[in-house]
């Protein structure tokens, strides 16, 4: 064998190794494309109250307090009087998350108002050349604050909606938007069971921008003596809001002698994730003066965050106060788990 002959033979095998090499890293290295991530103010999924947290989630069908704001605008028609919530929790990195809402009876129908607030501890300022900080910190921050109207067309069947103001910070840029949701409620005459529907989240896009965002730049880097510190403004993509539908069923298993057992069942489908289901159950006891919950949420989804749910909570009156102090506990998969405290009062 003559030795261009054995250098070509050489080469041809060095091809060879190098490109079966090449087709197994990309092999191994390609991953399923899915929706996370692809949302702004993803803030907007964390659920709200601990009554609903514990129980999985799954109360989109009799939702009947102030939280109903968040979860389904058409449990407010239900709500006797006016009625105040208000709910803190330590979220996942020290991040503080609060909701406060206030529903007030308006003519036929029931008009609330709501605020979603989250915010990070102040962090420090560290860049390429500055790794162990500039001296100065920032935050960032979320908020929502939501108007919502209910009304019961007849004693089984309620409609509600509400139309939100979204706003996001981090440090000198925000971005904001407006948002819309609607859902609506009916009691079956099957066993008093219900059913409840809502969209959330439908409005326009996200867009971040703000002082953060100008740079200084050399246009023409390849010639010398022009101003090599143009200001520019750096101009971002715009994200959908969150949009979710979600889908339920209530009813009562057991009911007698001052003994209650709810148990719900709900289907959502959101625009940044796969589908999945909520199931939660609601024990009260001494004619709902003790309440047990439990639940289950994000079934069906591939490589949920959320598990299992637990909780309780108390009634009491004192007239003419209805007092209720609700507790959950959510377990994460991937970060700390969360605690939450809620106190509602009607009058």
């Amino acid at each position: 064998m003559t030795m261009f002959k054995k250098t070509i033979l050489t080469l041809a095998a060095l091809v060879l190794g190098s490109t079966m090499t090449a087709t197994a890293q990309f092999d191994t290295s390609t991953r399923e494309v899915t929706k996370r991530g692809t949302t702004a103010a993803d803030f907007l999924g964390i659920p709200v109250g601990a009554r609903a947290t514990g129980m999985g989630n799954a109360v989109t069908a009799f939702i009947d307090d102030p939280t109903a704001i968040y979860w389904n605008p058409a449990g407010l028609a239900h709500i006797d009087g006016a009625a105040f919530t208000g709910e803190y929790a330590q979220w996942l990195a020290g991040i503080d998350f609060n909701f406060i809402a206030v529903v007030l009876p308006i003519g036929e129908g029931r008009v609330g108002i709501g605020v979603t607030s989250m915010r990070t501890p102040e962090m420090e300022v560290t860049t390429v050349t500055q790794q162990d900080g500039t001296g100065e910190t920032f935050d960032a921050a979320s908020y929502a604050f939501a108007l919502s109207y209910a009304r019961a067309l007849t004693d089984r069947f309620s409609i509600g909606g509400s139309v939100k103001r979204v706003q996001e910070r981090i440090w000198n840029s925000t971005a904001s938007g407006t948002a819309f949701d609607v859902g609506t409620q009916f009691v079956t005459p099957f066993y008093g069971i219900r059913l409840g529907a809502s969209i959330s989240n439908f409005g326009t896009k996200m867009q971040m921008g703000g002082d953060d965002l100008l740079v200084r730049v050399d246009i023409d880097p390849s010639n010398r003596g022009n101003n090599e510190s143009n200001r520019a403004l750096l101009k971002t993509d715009e994200f959908d809001l969150p949009l979710v539908m979600r889908i339920g069923i209530a009813g009562e298993v057991i009911q007698q002698a001052g003994t209650r057992l709810t148990l719900a069942v709900e289907a959502l489908n959101p625009n940044n994730s796969e589908q999945y289901l909520n199931v939660g159950a609601e024990l009260g006891l001494m004619n709902d003066l003790v309440m047990v919950r439990g639940g289950y949420s994000e079934i069906l989804m591939n490589d949920p965050v959320r598990s299992f749910t637990l909780g309780a909570g108390l009634r009491y009156r004192f007239a003419p106060l209805n007092v209720a102090f609700d507790y959950a506990y959510e377990r994460q998969e991937y970060f700390e788990d969360v605690n939450r405290l809620t106190l509602s009062v009607r009058f």
